[in-house]
């Protein structure tokens, strides 16, 4: 039998450690889950994930445009409301998230929290 432990472990690579930089902060997943149905204005999206901050929620809308994955788009009106929606690459997440959320009914227990756990 190897003893593993004295192998030296693999270093995490760079694209694993992107990924988990932008989809790993907190409420940024569920940004992104809300969007794939369609287009949706700020104030809806806020709604829709309980516990989500105005401010967070523009934090996190403005780090997603700058990766490229949401676009901000304006309808002058009356009234003016800013809606957002995925890019092709954001779109693209799709089969990746629906995977997480059958690993996740499978193998993550329940704890009740119906917005982000605290840490």
């Amino acid at each position: 039998m190897r003893d593993h432990a004295a192998e030296p472990c693999k270093k995490v690579d760079s694209a694993i450690t992107r990924v988990f930089s932008l989809l790993g902060k907190r409420w940024t997943g569920m940004i992104v889950a809300v969007l794939m149905e369609h287009p949706v204005h700020f104030s809806d999206l806020r709604r829709a994930i309980p516990g989500l901050s105005e401010r967070m929620l523009s934090d996190r809308l403005t780090e997603l445009g700058a990766a490229g994955l949401v676009v901000r788009e304006v309808d002058e009106g009356p009234p003016l409301r800013v809606s957002y929606r995925l890019t092709e690459a954001g779109s693209a997440l799709e089969p990746a998230l629906k995977e997480l959320a059958v690993w996740s009914e499978k193998h993550l227990r329940d704890t009740g929290c119906s917005e982000p756990c605290p840490d």
